[in-house]
């Protein structure tokens, strides 16, 4: 009996350790869209009339063969894009950096290195990277945008303190409230990737969709043509970010 009593601690220890687990390591890419404040829609009394709109964002670029088939399915399609782009990953990809400010595109921060235990170790460390990505955007195109995402979201690094000091380095933060799944796995299929990016999307009027443009996200590129024919058909208004649009992030305490 003792020895059974045992056995049963020790499995109801391990299976409390699985749920901590799994809980706790939950990449933001999965948060719910009602966690996300956009300060346009708390700020107004009334949205019921508001237009739908939506901002096709894409993380972790550039990248030669998919931001440029990205690019050239927008440009087809006649609708501009957010690109929150890493600093190191612009050497020897100017011309595609240069090619999304000339087409209308958007360009945003998404840090230099995009090396977690360095950008969240510390503030200063995290803006830091930020300036560093502005100037590494400024010698190559003469831009220098203010509108970041932190890597993986706000969540858990954002609190009003924070959003303060970033406020004093005129810098603004834009998370998401839907996601195609692309930086979970880039490797699900086309088809999966476009029923991700509509899920959830019925009651939003504001839609923050986030994508990413590596070389791994082929399949991104691939489902973006029918992603972007759906929401015309729903009457989306096609909009980038720009440091005039109200902040969306996290809730932050």
């Amino acid at each position: 009996m003792k020895m059974r009593h045992k056995v049963e601690v020790f499995l109801a220890i391990l299976v409390s350790v699985v749920i901590f687990n799994f809980i706790f390591k939950i990449d933001m890419r999965s948060i719910s869209v009602d966690s996300l404040i956009e300060e346009s829609e708390v700020n107004e009394n009334d949205v019921s009339d508001k237009k739908k709109v939506i901002y096709l964002t894409f993380d972790d670029g550039p990248s030669y063969k998919v931001t440029g088939k990205i690019l050239d399915i927008l440009k087809e399609k006649e609708v501009k894009a957010t690109f929150f782009v890493i600093g190191n990953q612009i050497e020897d990809k100017e011309d595609v950096l240069k090619r999304m400010n000339e087409e209308g595109h958007s360009i945003g921060l998404h840090t230099f290195t995009h090396k977690y235990k360095c950008i969240y170790c510390h503030e200063d460390c995290f803006i830091r990277e930020m300036i560093e990505c502005r100037d590494e955007i400024n010698r190559v195109v003469g831009i220098s945008p203010n509108i970041i995402r932190f890597p993986g979201g706000s969540y858990k690094h954002l609190n009003k303190e924070f959003l303060n000091r970033l406020h004093e380095n005129n810098l603004k933060v834009y998370d998401w409230n839907l996601d195609n799944s692309d930086g979970l796995n880039p490797k699900q299929s086309k088809d999966v990737l476009y029923k991700n990016a509509i899920k959830g999307s019925k009651d939003l009027k504001t839609i923050n969709l986030l994508m990413h443009c590596t070389d791994m996200n082929k399949n991104t590129s691939e489902a973006l043509t029918k992603i972007i024919d759906y929401y015309k058909n729903q009457g989306y208004e096609f909009k980038t970010i720009e440091e005039d649009t109200p902040e969306m992030y996290f809730r932050i305490s």
